[in-house]
């Protein structure tokens, strides 16, 4: 089976209608949410990294709020209404518990474009593959991810393999569509040059 990290979510890879996480945490950031609201949920493993991110962001006196984590396949149904921004139920990173999306005051904790333009947005592009995320659908990458942009929403793939896609301007389709790979001994697909 296929590292859940890497795992490629989207219209041609979708999660089963009864995928859940395993074990799904309150990530204990800042959310525009009540306790108890699965929004606030992640993988584990993820959100140890997104906790991470947000106290980082904090020291440099910046405010990063969680808006949406986990999202099961039903409440994607109840969500889906054709919006290029709403994923079909299957198809959100949200469902696999490994992505989540964050604003800022200065936007009104919106998810809109312009977030990128905060100095919240701006620390963010700058600083999430430090923590093992990557911006999943970067701008002038519709044509590849499916999905338009989106500067709010982070994905959390590892620090590896984070750094390498920042590094080298990729898509997580265009990683896992990239001819030469070959499996380190964790299963992390590694590139040989």
């Amino acid at each position: 089976m296929q590292n859940i990290y890497t795992r490629l979510i989207n219209r041609n890879h979708p999660l089963p209608p009864d995928y859940v996480p395993e074990n799904l945490v309150d990530i204990g950031i800042p959310f525009d949410t009540r306790p108890g609201d699965p929004k606030r949920l992640l993988e584990k493993k993820t959100a140890h990294a997104a906790l991470c991110l947000i106290n980082a962001a904090c020291k440099e006196g910046l405010c990063l709020y969680g808006i949406s984590g986990y999202r099961s396949y039903k409440r994607q149904q109840e969500l889906y209404t054709g919006n290029p921004y709403v994923a079909q139920p299957g198809t959100s990173e949200h469902q696999s518990g490994l992505a989540l999306d964050v604003s800022c005051p200065a936007v009104g904790l919106e998810l809109i474009p312009e977030f990128a333009q905060t100095p919240e947005g701006k620390w963010l592009t700058r600083n999430a593959s430090l923590f093992g995320f990557i911006l999943r659908y970067p701008q002038n990458k519709e044509d590849i991810t499916g999905i338009p942009y989106e500067p709010w929403h982070i994905r959390y793939v590892t620090r590896e393999l984070s750094g390498y896609l920042t590094l080298t301007g990729m898509t997580l389709e265009e990683y896992l569509d990239f001819p030469v790979k070959t499996k380190s001994a964790s299963g992390f697909e590694k590139w040989k040059f």
